[in-house]
């Protein structure tokens, strides 16, 4: 091989030069599949990053396949032989998608999600599937089929959520790039949580598999990686207009490989930390998230404070109204029956039976409200480029927990009280990236989101790529990779 000097180095490769090796023959694609399949089998027990792992034998068929097209002079695309875990809410014809849930436990798709199709078709091969909580309720990624994903920099400690799973993988270099989700943070937290990047994009940038057309969830789809070039590449397979989503956003998604560092001086950055007070952070949070903004000035932007002019306890009260219509009602089927009612864990039941509370009026006003929290953030938009906030509002917490109960002295109310500052950016509509900010006092890692103006995913990556250059951070390896 060229480049690369033997199979334990493949799995360090970043994506975009791990499929440059595999189209210029320097690494085979049964070498590659090999190199992960022994990361995986040497890391997961500790871990449960990845979950329903298909047969060695089988996959490493699937990547001879590959090396024959390679042989041909045919290439599916920019994953061609890429070991791929997709996150357990994705459909994936022929392999368990449980969902987190025992109600799930045994459920094999005949199909594919739009999701795994592009990434099937672009060349990547599923070996499995990244944990997640029960239905992807709550931002730690622990459930009774396949139990807690811990998280990489501390395995005491919670991977975060929904997409934790799919971070922890990433972050130990047992999957070369990885899909996500979001609705209140699931791409960011985990992400933040494990030293790795997650973007949640706009609204119908990647096309969802749902089964309602016409009212889409709030929660959308996007890509997880190790660097900012990564996940431009897996943002440009993912995203694009597809006829079965009729919301989704036109275009192929290749714009977002032509990613260029942007010009970072004079960018005006609005600092949105805290939201006032409304979302309460532990104490070194936002310390580590401030050093993290002095890179940005350190490249000539501007960084300034910004409040939207709308009350985020309003528009908090209207996520919540909104995600018990939309998780419940999603849900509702199953509370239903009394013997799949009796499997679901307590915060399903609690969206379900909070949506039930709700009337049509109360969900159209919540919907009122969250137009107007959309306009007043946009309005800060008029002022400043690009916002920032933390990714989460704590450190990763003791695994054993379920959520932390109360932050700053402040009681949290319900699962997701304590991710109010994520979900406050998922309620304004707009593309947030979620980066690596830097390291708390006991070693354990924080991110922060750059949020841009609704569909300026590019403008996004651009920045990043600058202050990715600057920050440094992402190079930074977990402790068990750096004692092996």
């Amino acid at each position: 091989m060229t480049g690369v000097a033997n199979t334990s180095d493949i799995v360090m490769l970043d994506a975009v030069r791990l499929g440059a090796a595999i189209h210029a023959r320097d690494v085979s694609c049964v070498e590659v599949m090999g190199a992960y399949l022994d990361q995986i089998e040497r890391l997961n027990p500790t871990f449960n990053a990845i979950v329903a792992l298909q047969d060695r034998g089988t996959l490493l068929r699937q990547a001879e396949e590959r090396d024959a097209q390679l042989g041909r002079g045919a290439s599916m695309g920019p994953l061609h032989g890429f070991p791929l875990a997709v996150k357990d809410l994705q459909a994936t014809r022929g392999i368990v998608t449980a969902q987190g849930s025992p109600i799930f436990r045994d459920f094999v798709p005949d199909a594919d999600s739009l999701v795994v199709e592009r990434l099937r078709g672009a060349g990547g091969i599923v070996i499995g599937k990244t944990n997640t909580p029960e239905f992807g309720l709550g931002s730690h990624t622990y459930n009774p089929v396949y139990g807690v994903t811990r998280n990489a920099w501390d395995p005491m400690r919670s991977a975060g959520g929904s997409s934790g799973g799919a971070a922890v993988a990433l972050a130990l270099r047992m999957s070369p790039v990885a899909d996500g989700s979001d609705y209140g943070g699931s791409l960011r937290n985990p992400a933040g949580w494990n030293n790795v990047l997650g973007f949640r994009p706009s609204l119908g940038r990647v096309p969802n598999t749902a089964r309602d057309d016409w009212l889409p969830s709030m929660g959308v789809s996007g890509p997880m990686a190790r660097n900012v070039r990564d996940l431009a590449l897996l943002l440009s397979v993912m995203a694009g207009f597809d006829a079965r989503a009729p919301l989704s956003l036109p275009g192929d998604g290749s714009e977002f490989l032509d990613a260029r560092e942007r010009d970072p001086r004079g960018v005006r950055i609005g600092w949105l930390g805290d939201f006032g007070g409304a979302a309460p952070c532990e104490p070194g949070v936002l310390e580590v998230c401030e050093t993290a903004l002095k890179r940005f000035g350190m490249l000539g932007c501007v960084v300034e404070p910004a409040t939207p002019d709308y009350a985020p306890d309003a528009a908090w009260a209207a996520f919540k109204t909104i995600r018990h219509w939309q998780a419940g009602g999603t849900l509702l089927e199953h509370h239903q029956d009394p013997a799949r009612r009796a499997l679901m864990k307590p915060e399903a039941v609690f969206e379900v039976e909070s949506g039930l509370k709700l009337s049509a009026y109360d969900v159209s006003a919540a919907s009122l409200a969250r137009s107007e929290w959309s306009q007043a953030v946009r309005r800060l938009f008029e002022r400043f480029d690009f916002l920032v906030a933390p990714t989460a509002q704590v450190f990763p917490f003791d695994a054993g927990e379920t959520w932390p109960r109360q932050i700053a002295g402040q009681a949290m109310d319900s699962y997701h009280a304590w991710m109010k500052g994520v979900c406050l950016v998922s309620l304004s509509g707009c593309p947030s990236l979620a980066i690596p900010a830097g390291f708390g006092a006991q070693g354990l890692p924080m991110g922060i989101q750059i949020v841009g103006p609704v569909q300026h995913e590019l403008a996004c990556l651009e920045l990043a790529l600058a202050y990715e250059r600057a920050a440094g951070w992402g190079a930074r390896l977990p402790p068990t990779l750096t004692a092996s």
